[in-house]
């Protein structure tokens, strides 16, 4: 097992099977500590190169994944290697789409879809998930 981020670290959630994802946004610069071994880059278009493993995803700003299929298989990924690796998710400001796919995170760790947005609000970012379409979609994942 890698060394993990620490769940007191800025913008670092805490899921409840104790599984730890640092959401952020690409326009701010890289936080101070290890570097991601994993990152999903939720953007309108391909992102700049980073220095560890990645994927981009196709997200416009304010929207949702253009290809939801890809959005939920990545997202999965995402929650499993988040169980021994240091994953990060990000988006240019680091709220809309990453808070919805940290909410989607939350539901695949078991917290009921209903409650997703407000657990990552609590301890994420309180503006995290910012539009009607992106909160039906958390609601949503569930589902599929």
């Amino acid at each position: 097992m890698s060394e993990n981020w620490n769940a007191g670290d800025p913008a670092v959630l805490a899921l409840p099977s104790g599984r730890l994802v640092r959401g952020r946004g690409l326009r701010e610069p890289l936080p101070t500590g290890p570097e991601p071994e994993f990152g999903v880059y939720l953007l309108g278009r391909t992102p700049p190169p980073v220095g560890w493993e990645s994927r981009w995803l196709r997200w416009p700003d304010f929207r949702l994944p253009a290809d939801r299929e890809a959005a939920r298989a990545l997202l999965e990924e995402v929650w499993n290697r988040a169980a021994d690796e240091r994953v990060e998710v990000a988006c240019g400001g680091g709220m809309g789409r990453t808070g919805t796919a940290l909410a989607c995170l939350a539901v695949l760790d078991g917290v009921p879809a209903a409650d997703a947005v407000a657990f990552v609000r609590r301890g994420y970012h309180p503006r995290a998930v910012e539009t009607p379409w992106q909160r039906r979609y958390v609601r949503n994942f569930a589902r599929r």
